[in-house]
């Protein structure tokens, strides 16, 4: 079963609720772990990452908290996943960064099958954006490419 992470979809719930109608508000980690029901230390630990990735950012002072760098529009769930967990790969050969990492990578029959495969789920998870997240009842239809 192919499945992310908990960190991870706690990094896309929190992102999702940063983009919500308040863009550009600052929330506090203490009022993001109280209104997503995720404990704080998780919620600063995942907002870090965000932060490395330049996806969410720290305002200080009274006002403070964090905020999206970006339009939820311009951050896609690809941006957020690989923020958490490196790499997008469904397997450890199918990264461009695994190159050499395998000992049966030169006799390796279905390498290239599972490339593509990564290279599917990584356009799939491109094409949704934080802003297609913040209203999950009313679904965009990602068109998929077929094979004639």
């Amino acid at each position: 079963m192919l499945r992310i992470s908990k960190l991870t979809d706690y990094g896309v719930v929190l992102a999702t609720h940063l983009a919500a109608p308040r863009v550009g508000e600052t929330l506090a980690v203490r009022d993001l772990a109280r209104e997503t029901g995720i404990p704080q230390p998780t919620v600063s630990k995942v907002l870090k990452q965000l932060g490395r990735s330049g996806i969410v950012e720290a305002q200080r002072g009274a006002t403070g908290g964090y905020r999206l760098t970006r339009r939820p529009e311009e951050i896609t769930i690809a941006e957020v996943i690989a923020a958490v967990e490196g790499p997008i790969g469904v397997t450890e050969c199918a990264t461009d960064e695994s190159l050499g990492s395998c000992e049966l990578e030169t006799r390796c029959d279905v390498r290239t099958n599972w490339q593509r495969i990564n290279r599917a789920v990584q356009t799939a998870l491109e094409s949704v954006r934080l802003s297609d997240m913040v209203l999950p009842n009313q679904p965009k239809l990602v068109p998929l490419r077929t094979h004639a």
